[in-house]
């Protein structure tokens, strides 16, 4: 199903970004075209202007020379100082229209040497004229004519006409080209404005297309989803049946096995009370008519009753550990280890052990069993000691945290390290030593039914967690208790 899932999100977000991408793609080249248009056509546009503004630049001042020299003919021939009007305005803005000639940007690769010329033949011309026009003022006609006779004004007006011309055409010309360029660059943007606009209409169309064709993979899968969503249901259903009548039969076989160890206890216990109250009759009846191997046999008789009887107790509590626990509830493990310290103060006087321990929080479990728990690791510190030291306990505790690797969320345990200084054993045997009745020592050395340490890890299992142990043979060992802080969820006895 989770699959499924993730098939879905990421058809529909590969189609999308396919959407998205064609859509940029669509938009980023159309803009670019039209861009690049309008650079064209504002280049063109402001050639044009550039081109009307030098062609009306020039056609003034023809105009002003033309009027310049009128009115400096009309003078001489008539006297008249009345055609001098035209030729004082053309004086009073002459340089001004100057300048703005010599401003002009021209297009033709020798325009500005031609400028420069247009500009000091017109001087010259404007120079002749002054000098006529001052000899008409002071009455001196007759020489103002003979200069205008000498045809130096009619050669400059000619040289100037002739530049005049040849600049006015080639800025036509380029006017003209432009106004070619400008009709060219109107059917190139009429045509890509066309494809912008097919393009769109091809894009609305393909999206439409995608986004229907997306609505049916997004419905196919929903199906698929729903379909795979009730095959689920109906495992789940059918695994929680089996779970529930597994649980029924667990519970079942718990009681049964229950009343079999106590049956089982009561019926062994029995035949061995009598072995032993029967032995007890013959060391004190017959003691002193039993020969030496006689007495020794029932020793050996006792001995192996008792260590029948205590197998078999062990055992018991083994099995109860599960059946017989207690509702989890809050303990206070401070309270509780001096309860087991003072159990233990015979031994712990006797072997001179040192107990270093630190302040213990109240956690959530069986108080009995926890109690267990900590005497069995307690007191094993305490049997296995090497014969030239005294013992020495330490017990740390701290808060830990880590991730659940199937749900990803934050677990806190409770972590107690026990550590002695005592004989220690091999780390091969780290696992064996929780076995039920598995010993590393004979029993001439260490009193013990082997049981303990694993009545350990089922009362830290019960509540959770996990036990585990570390050692080297003649360094000591040292024991790491795990139970989660919230241990109440892991309570399911059976009572």
């Amino acid at each position: 199903m989770d699959q499924l899932k993730k098939q879905f999100l990421g058809n529909s977000l590969s189609t999308w970004v396919l959407i998205g991408s064609i859509v940029l793609v669509v938009i980023a080249g159309n803009a670019y075209l039209a861009i690049t248009t309008i650079k064209e056509l504002s280049t063109v546009q402001r050639n044009l202007y550039t081109t009307s503004q030098n062609t009306l630049i020039l056609s003034d001042l023809h105009l002003s020379v033309i009027s310049a020299e009128t009115g400096q003919r009309g003078f001489l021939l008539t006297d008249d100082e009345g055609y001098l009007r035209p030729y004082k305005r053309v004086l009073a803005k002459l340089d001004e229209q100057l300048e703005k000639l010599y401003s002009v940007q021209l297009n033709q690769d020798h325009g500005r040497s031609k400028l420069n010329n247009l500009i000091v033949l017109i001087r010259q011309k404007m120079d002749e004229l002054e000098r006529t026009v001052n000899l008409g003022l002071k009455d001196r006609n007759n020489q103002a004519l003979n200069i205008v006779m000498t045809g130096l004004g009619r050669d400059l007006y000619h040289q100037i006409f002739q530049v005049f011309s040849a600049l006015k055409a080639n800025e036509i010309q380029r006017r003209d080209e432009l106004y070619v360029e400008l009709k060219k660059i109107q059917k190139e943007s009429t045509v890509i404005f066309m494809i912008s606009g097919t393009t769109s209409a091809l894009l609305l169309i393909g999206m439409m297309v995608l986004a229907r064709l997306n609505l049916n993979n997004e419905d196919k899968l929903r199906v698929s989803l729903e379909q795979q969503n009730e095959r689920l249901t109906e495992e789940v259903a059918t695994r929680t049946q089996e779970l529930v009548l597994y649980s029924d039969e667990l519970s079942r076989s718990n009681r049964e096995l229950e009343d079999f160890a106590f049956v089982a206890s009561h019926d062994l216990q029995e035949p061995l009370r009598k072995i032993r109250a029967f032995g007890d009759r013959l060391q004190s009846n017959y003691a002193a008519q039993l020969e030496g191997k006689g007495a020794d046999y029932i020793n050996r008789m006792q001995t192996a009753a008792e260590r029948m009887s205590n197998l078999i107790n062990d055992l018991l509590e083994f099995s109860r550990i599960t059946t017989r626990g207690k509702d989890f509830a809050p303990v206070d493990l401070d309270s509780l280890l001096d309860e087991i310290v003072g159990h233990l103060e015979v031994a712990i006087d006797e072997s001179n052990t040192q107990i270093e321990r630190p302040t213990l929080p109240k956690i959530i479990g069986d108080e009995g069993q926890l109690y267990q728990l900590f005497l069995n690791l307690l007191s094993n510190a305490i049997k296995f000691r090497k014969s030239d030291s005294s013992p020495e306990i330490v017990m740390t505790y701290q808060k830990t945290e880590r991730k659940d690797p199937i749900t990803q969320e934050q677990v806190f345990n409770h972590e107690f390290v026990i550590s002695d200084n005592g004989i220690g054993f091999e780390q091969e045997f780290a696992d064996k030593i929780f076995v039920p009745f598995q010993r590393l020592h004979g029993r001439s050395e260490y009193k013990g039914t082997g049981i303990g340490l694993a009545v350990c890890r089922r009362i830290v299992e019960r509540h959770g967690g996990k036990i585990r142990a570390s050692s080297e043979l003649g360094k000591g060992a040292k024991f790491v208790v795990t139970i989660p802080v919230d241990a109440s969820i892991f309570n399911q006895d059976e009572n």
